[in-house]
């Protein structure tokens, strides 16, 4: 049997198919854009999936890495903690944002972005755990044996 953090790191790679969902719904929205008569459903699917595929990124292993440029900023205490500064903020601004917007508006167009933005900045929450973990994994100041890979 597997063990659960290898079953959580393949099924992470889920995120892939609902990005390319948020793709699809992407390119009519652009459409709809230039036509100057945007539409917002699609927006709102782009958003949930965007969202909900960021959901399943933060499933992955921790102790990996994905790329270099990923090892430079975890390995890096300031680069590291401006990463997860980052997204922490984008995470709250966005929940906030479409939390406030939900409350705020009245039209179905607007309810439904502010669903989709708030669905993102929940996905953003999982990554910032994520983010926190790879940090703690990787750092080279309290890791020295991670400058080795």
């Amino acid at each position: 049997m597997n063990s659960p953090r290898k079953i959580f790191h393949l099924v992470s790679y889920l995120q892939y198919p609902l990005l390319l969902a948020g793709v699809w719904y992407y390119i009519p929205f652009l459409k709809s854009l230039l036509n100057h008569e945007p539409d917002y459903f699609f927006l709102n699917n782009v958003l949930i999936f965007f969202g909900v595929a960021i959901s399943f990124s933060s499933l992955q292993d921790p102790r990996k890495t994905q790329n270099k440029l990923s090892r430079k900023i975890w390995q890096s205490p300031r680069k590291g903690k401006l990463a997860i500064i980052y997204i922490a903020a984008l995470a709250f601004s966005f929940i906030i944002g479409g939390l406030t917007a939900m409350y705020l508006t009245s039209s179905q167009e607007s309810q439904g972005i502010s669903v989709g933005i708030t669905v993102l900045g929940i996905g953003l929450i999982g990554l910032l755990k994520t983010a926190i973990e790879m940090f703690e994994n990787h750092r080279r100041d309290k890791n020295p044996e991670t400058t080795k890979s």
